[in-house]
C-alpha cells in the first residue's frame, strides 16, 4: 500500500499525520509540547514550491511507503491523481492499493493564520506560535484520523484507489 496524507500546503497536519502513522510521535494520546511539534519532520519546512510534489516520510511498520503533497488551492489536483491511479491499476501497471487521505478538515483557525504568515510571509516570530497553538489543538485528531486511515485501507475490497474527505474531523 502507498499512504497520501494532503492539504493545502502539505507541511503541518501532512506531516504530523506521517510522524503519527510512522510512530514518530510515540504517543498519540498524548497532546505534543512546542519542541516535540518542531522536531517533526517537514513541519513547517516546506514552501509553496514544494506544492505537487511528494514528499516522502518512510515505511511503516507493515512496509507500505508514506507521503505527504501540497495541494494548494486546486480542486482538481486530487481527482486527477485518484483517476490516473485507476487508469494505472486497469492497465496492471500498479499493483498497490494507494490511500489518499484528506488531512485539512483538522485545521484550526490558528494554524491556518499560522501557516500563512510564518510560511507565506516569513514571519516566524508571530506565524510560530500559533501553528504550535493550532497544532495543540489538532493534533489528537490527527491522530485518530490516523488510525482510521489505517483501518479503512485495511479493509478488503476490491478497490484499489481509496480517497478518504475525513470530514467528520472537521475543527
Amino acid at each position: 500500500m502507498i499512504y497520501v496524507y494532503h492539504d493545502f500546503g502539505g507541511t503541518h497536519t501532512t506531516s504530523l499525520a506521517a510522524a503519527y502513522h510512522l510512530n514518530i510521535v510515540s504517543n498519540p494520546e498524548k497532546v505534543l509540547d512546542k519542541k516535540e511539534i518542531l522536531n517533526i519532520p517537514y513541519f513547517n519546512k516546506l514552501s509553496k514550491h514544494d506544492a505537487g510534489k511528494f514528499i516522502f516520510h518512510g515505511i511503516d511498520q507493515d512496509g507500505h511507503a508514506v507521503y505527504t503533497l501540497g495541494k494548494r488551492s486546486s480542486k482538481l489536483v486530487l481527482p486527477s491523481l485518484s483517476n490516473f491511479s485507476e487508469i494505472l491499476t486497469e492497465r496492471n501497471q500498479l499493483n498497490e492499493r494507494i490511500i489518499f487521505s484528506n488531512t485539512s478538515p483538522v485545521v484550526p483557525f490558528a494554524m491556518t493564520v499560522g501557516g500563512f504568515l510564518s510560511r507565506g510571509l516569513k514571519l516566524d516570530a508571530v506565524g510560530v506560535p500559533l501553528l504550535i497553538m493550532g497544532t495543540k489543538q489538532c493534533c489528537l485528531h490527527i491522530s485518530k484520523l490516523v488510525e482510521q486511515t489505517k483501518e479503512i485501507a485495511k479493509k478488503t475490497t476490491e478497490q484499489q484507489v481509496i480517497t478518504i474527505d475525513n470530514h467528520k474531523f472537521q475543527a
